[in-house]
């Protein structure tokens, strides 16, 4: 298997503390991938009828600091004028799970989404009415869909908001990158988030700013609650595990997600 669950130290963020666990215990090796992403190749030989990876992390988020109110018309002139710069041409053009196609055209000319006059506040609202036209909806999409079920649904879940956001945005010309996370969201007795999963949302290339991380799944901007683990051009370069199995039998996937603040770090 391929795991992607290291968080990155890069934007602000560091990386205090990490360690990889399972059960049975496996071959772990390490390698960077062309994004900059840490990757465990895992290996485990042995017969068995279930496998549990543990990954702990600790980690000092990036302290958020907040935008300027816009960014003015002359923006989306540097922003036309690189667009095909080398260093970021993967997050400028299309990938596999964000792409143009005549549902998003539909789509977006159906809500009134288009590129206007500040590429800062046109990416806000386009984040806004994401949040706005669909519905939040577990199970009803799979991780290989493509954005159409969403567009054609309205509904899906944080990977659906955040590839359509991706495919908008590349379609203006703004380089964005799919993030793959983890979001603490308080309100449990001892101070503890509990989730059924990791997180997702998108960062955007602006002139001046850098990378922007939007959340559309909850109409917000990422802050000191998103733990960033992995970014790449959308969900397929940063899955969280992937591999193949020998054997017969079915498979189910559990997964659990516990954080909690720290102090002094």
């Amino acid at each position: 298997m391929l795991l992607c669950l290291k968080p990155i130290s890069n934007g602000g963020q560091r990386l205090v503390h990490f360690n990889i666990e399972t059960q049975p215990p496996g071959s772990l090796s390490v390698e960077t991938d062309p994004f900059g992403n840490t990757r465990h190749v895992l290996s485990v030989h042995p017969e068995h009828e279930s496998l549990e990876i543990v990954a702990q992390s600790t980690v000092s988020p990036a302290p958020f600091k907040p935008l300027p109110a816009g960014l003015g018309a002359e923006a989306w002139n540097e922003i036309d004028a690189s667009r095909d710069a080398f260093p970021h041409w993967d997050y400028a053009h299309p990938s596999e799970m964000a792409t143009p196609s005549p549902a998003l055209t539909e789509f977006t000319w159906k809500n009134g989404i288009a590129r206007g006059n500040d590429p800062l506040h046109d990416l806000i609202l386009l984040s806004d009415t994401l949040h706005s036209v669909f519905q939040y909806t577990p199970g009803s999409t799979t991780a290989a869909s493509p954005i159409e079920e969403i567009l054609s649904s309205g509904r899906g879940v944080c990977q659906d908001y955040a590839h359509v956001m991706i495919a908008v945005a590349r379609s203006w010309g703004v380089p964005a990158r799919y993030v793959s996370g983890y979001l603490y969201v308080s309100g449990s007795p001892d101070g503890r988030a509990w989730s059924n999963a990791t997180h997702a949302w998108v960062e955007c290339l602006l002139p001046e700013l850098g990378w922007v991380g939007f959340d559309p799944t909850n109409r917000s901007l990422a802050d000191e609650r998103h733990v960033r683990i992995a970014t790449g051009r959308d969900y397929l370069d940063i899955s969280p595990t992937r591999g193949v199995r020998q054997g017969g039998g079915e498979t189910r996937l559990e997964v659990d997600v516990r954080m909690r603040p720290l102090a002094n770090l």
